[in-house]
């Protein structure tokens, strides 16, 4: 299986994905700990990450699969949500709190 095969796979069989620098419990990068923060205020305690140093070609792969640059990146049930800067802004409007619901629905 290629990386966007993967990539794919990952996103639309786990409700929330985060693909990272390092992991939930030791993120290797201050956006990365950010947006596990903001998920985890939002009530999500459990998701799946990938951390992008471990998996080049993911990291690479990813980038493809969503047409965006940076790293970390979100999806909720197989949608592309955004990066960090993208996250808290709708955390601080209410909007991916409404997002995240609905994944537990």
């Amino acid at each position: 299986m290629d990386a966007q095969q993967t990539i794919k796979q990952q996103v639309t069989s786990n409700p929330v994905v985060l693909y990272m620098k390092g992991t939930p419990h030791f993120p290797q990068c201050g956006f990365s700990a950010m947006a596990v923060q903001i998920l985890r205020a939002c009530g999500v305690e459990e998701f799946f990450s990938v951390n992008v140093l471990d998996e080049p070609e993911i990291r690479n792969g990813v980038k493809e699969y969503a047409n965006w640059p940076t790293i970390p990146q979100l999806y909720v049930n197989g949608e592309f949500v955004g990066g960090s800067d993208i996250m808290r802004e709708m955390y601080e409007s209410g909007e991916l709190q409404k997002v995240l619901a609905k994944q537990a629905a």
